[in-house]
């Protein structure tokens, strides 16, 4: 068994020292391409020092240096698999992998500031070597953290985890960025302030965010307590109680729900300007909970697995069908209920085209997501963008922080409701 184990971690470390070779063959071939000009990582390297720019050149020969590092310790795991080197390899390994992420957020700032690669440099010209660069690096981590034996489902959430949490980390940080601008060729700021959120949560400030942040939770938590109401009780009524054309109505109400909402929306404008709700909040609050019913299909497939044989035994002991649902099925239905709740909230949360079609020009009722896009003007997103930024981040807070107070009932089903 040793041997298997040892045998193992060999194969995976010869992996990755043949990643590392190819990754360090790759920084040869060229790594910028543009109007007939090729230069390899080295070349890149040798012009970055040349201009002084020692913080990003110590990307690049990290980037060069630790393929090496990675490459001898594979040999000497090889040759001594006695030695504990297996742990040194899975950090080295990981660094790499941050170095070369480092390395494709700020190549097209090292090659701007280089100078060697001319104007307007763009992602197109990135040459094979830098995208071979990018992959073998990646493939070397997982090679190193197989070899230690790391379960490969790990690898891959690992990976993923980088890729989803890279755009979470920069909006964080560009609504702490000191400097304004929409666009700068560099991931972390050269400075951090908090006055990007002090200015949208100013009062007297030019952008009215908490006006936009209450309407918006004005809107959405009624919808979602209508809707969550609506939605129980039409499931309810359809996995519980048996009348003259159920079923028709079910297929109704499901092919009717799935046409998108915006098919109505001229329609549905022009009758409350009729009525005089154009223009407010009311409105959308209205527009919400209207099709509400149709999304049934979800909370009553779950109610239909609890078994009726509580609701035969709650109506020998003299329950109502509202006591039924109120005392019995919304107990064992918390997984549901919690699903109902937050995608009741999540819609209007984030919602933007009813918005912008019922509200048009009343700016004292824009939700924030007419007043982030608002902010997103070419006319205003250069100096604005930050602010925009830290819109973004407030705008998330809430969904986030339901979300922890929820997530727990997610694990909770039918465990206890019979017994026996």
């Amino acid at each position: 068994m040793k041997k298997q184990v040892i045998g193992m971690r060999m194969k995976y470390a010869a992996y990755a020292g043949a990643a590392n070779i190819f990754l360090l063959t790759a920084m040869f071939l060229p790594y910028v391409k543009k109007e007939g000009c090729s230069l390899s990582a080295f070349a890149l390297l040798s012009g970055i020092m040349g201009n002084g720019l020692s913080g990003l050149s110590y990307i690049l020969a990290a980037a060069v240096c630790l393929p090496v590092i990675l490459v001898l310790l594979g040999i000497l795991n090889m040759i001594k698999p006695s030695i504990p080197v297996s742990k040194v390899m899975m950090v080295t390994g990981a660094v790499e992998a941050l170095v070369m992420s480092l390395l494709i957020i700020n190549s097209k700032k090292m090659i701007d500031l280089s100078g060697i690669a001319g104007d307007k440099f763009m992602v197109k010209d990135f040459g094979i070597g830098f995208w071979l660069a990018l992959v073998l690096s990646y493939f070397a981590l997982a090679a190193v953290m197989k070899s230690i034996k790391v379960h490969p489902g790990h690898i891959i959430l690992a990976l993923m985890s980088v890729v989803w949490l890279f755009p979470i980390v920069w909006i964080i940080l560009t609504s702490l960025r000191e400097e304004s601008g929409y666009y700068v060729g560099y991931f972390f700021p050269k400075g951090l302030t908090l006055d990007n959120y002090r200015s949208m949560l100013d009062p007297a400030g030019v952008i009215p965010f908490a006006k936009w942040w209450s309407n918006t939770f004005y809107v959405a938590a009624a919808i979602c307590v209508i809707n969550t109401v609506i939605v129980l009780t039409t499931a309810f009524t359809l996995s519980r109680i048996r009348f003259a054309g159920r079923i028709t109505l079910m297929k109704v109400m499901l092919i009717i729900g799935m046409f998108p909402g915006f098919m109505s929306m001229i329609a549905v404008y022009n009758i409350l300007k009729g009525i005089g709700l154009a223009q407010t909040l009311t409105a959308l609050v209205i527009v919400g909970a209207a099709g509400a019913a149709m999304g049934y299909y979800i909370s009553k497939g779950f109610f239909d697995t609890i078994p009726k044989s509580l609701d035969e035994a709650a109506v020998i002991d003299g329950a109502t069908k509202f006591q039924i649902f109120t005392r019995i099925i919304l107990p064992l239905s918390k997984p549901i209920l919690v699903y109902t709740v937050l995608t009741s909230f999540l819609g209007p949360w984030g919602d933007y085209i009813f918005p912008y079609m019922l509200l048009g020009d009343n700016s004292n009722s824009y939700t924030v997501a007419i007043g982030l896009n608002w902010l997103r003007d070419f006319r205003r997103i250069d100096t604005y963008y930050t602010q925009f930024a830290a819109g973004a981040v407030m705008v998330s807070l809430p969904i986030v922080i339901l979300f922890l107070l929820l997530q727990r009932f997610y694990v909770e089903g039918l465990s206890g409701s019979v017994k026996g």
